[in-house]
């Protein structure tokens, strides 16, 4: 019998709704969620499906991983800075999307390889009112090391200069909130620093706004490791409590998502229409960071190399202060939903075809 069908029914506690939360990326759960398939696969048990996008008051879960009715797929600092601190969070899936690792420098900077990084002052964000889970300056951190390791150099070889945050709810219009996570282009555009990371499609507006320009670009690496950050991988997480009480909740929610990768495969320019509203920036930003065959690898998985890849990161946040505590990466994942999901969505799409 397939684990599919041996799924536990919804217990003790009912729930009454449904959270779902992304970050401002590709995901295809965003895909799923846009495309409305989120919201009909609920709709039969009752459950209406929000987001913490629209509900303000509740966004701080995005962060802490207490709300138990909520999906995330979002970036791997603040999951991980979670379940340091003792949240009761589950890992059900991992991503990996290309999107846009970049150095930035400005025109004529002669910055052109890692190895012309050596001796430059490079922007770092400054520590976050939650200074474990501080994710403008982990990425920066980590996009540094994986640029200046290609040329054998560290820290050591840079000068780091911290930068003040921004606040992106104070930004001059909507489309330019996610740009000011990146609060050193500011800094690079006065010559107060030589170069800052940024990831994205909301960073590529940015740069083009600022006249700035591509000194390394990261996802031209061959080997993925130098790209190891805050959204690759990505973790698809759960509480405990889902899982334990209404696990065929969970399997559900995962099967349109496999569903939505896979719609994704074949649909290239629906799934850029969709991510201009996602990621809050233009046609060209999402053109340039968002390149290639990305929306043919959408799909979750548990597969040994994105684990790997998840605790090589989760090290690296330990290492320099990001988590509370180190913990083991295996006692955090689940594998029975993502199974039970496959087998879910191959079973609908067998019946759909008699």
């Amino acid at each position: 019998m397939s684990l599919a069908a041996t799924l536990p029914s919804l217990t003790s506690a009912p729930l009454e709704q449904l959270w779902f939360t992304r970050c401002p990326v590709p995901t295809a759960s965003g895909i799923a969620y846009t495309l409305g398939w989120l919201g009909e696969e609920f709709a039969a048990d009752g459950l209406p499906l929000l987001t913490l996008q629209e509900a303000r008051q509740l966004g701080h879960h995005h962060y802490d991983h207490q709300l138990p009715g909520l999906f995330r797929e979002g970036g791997n600092v603040p999951a991980l800075a979670a379940r340091a601190a003792g949240s009761p969070s589950r890992l059900i899936g991992l991503t990996w999307i290309e999107e846009w690792q970049t150095i930035l420098v400005r025109p004529g900077s002669g910055i052109r390889s890692a190895a012309d990084l050596k001796g430059k002052r490079l922007a770092l964000p400054a520590w976050g009112a939650n200074r474990p889970g501080s994710i403008a300056r982990a990425m920066s951190l980590h996009g540094y090391k994986g640029a200046l390791s290609l040329a054998g150099l560290g820290f050591d070889d840079v000068t780091l200069v911290e930068v003040p945050l921004h606040d992106q709810e104070q930004a001059p219009n909507p489309n330019e909130g996610l740009q000011r996570l990146w609060s050193g282009l500011d800094y690079l555009v006065r010559g107060k620093v030589d170069a800052v990371y940024v990831k994205g499609a909301s960073a590529a507006d940015a740069a083009r706004r600022l006249g700035l320009e591509v000194g390394i670009d990261l996802d031209r690496i061959e080997d993925p490791r130098y790209r190891i950050n805050n959204g690759t991988p990505r973790p698809i997480t759960v509480h405990q409590n889902l899982l334990d009480e209404h696990f065929d909740l969970v399997v559900r929610f995962l099967a349109q998502t496999l569903r939505a990768a896979d719609w994704a495969r074949d649909n290239r320019d629906g799934v850029l229409r969709i991510l201009q509203d996602e990621t809050r920036a233009g046609a060209a930003g999402v053109d340039q960071a968002y390149r290639g065959d990305f929306h043919t690898t959408l799909a979750p998985d548990l597969s040994e190399q994105r684990l790997a890849f998840l605790d090589l990161q989760k090290t690296f946040l330990n290492l320099h202060g990001f988590l509370e505590a180190d913990f083991d990466l295996a006692d955090w994942v689940d594998h029975r939903p993502l199974q039970a999901a496959r087998e879910l969505l191959a079973q609908r799409n067998q019946d759909k075809d008699r």
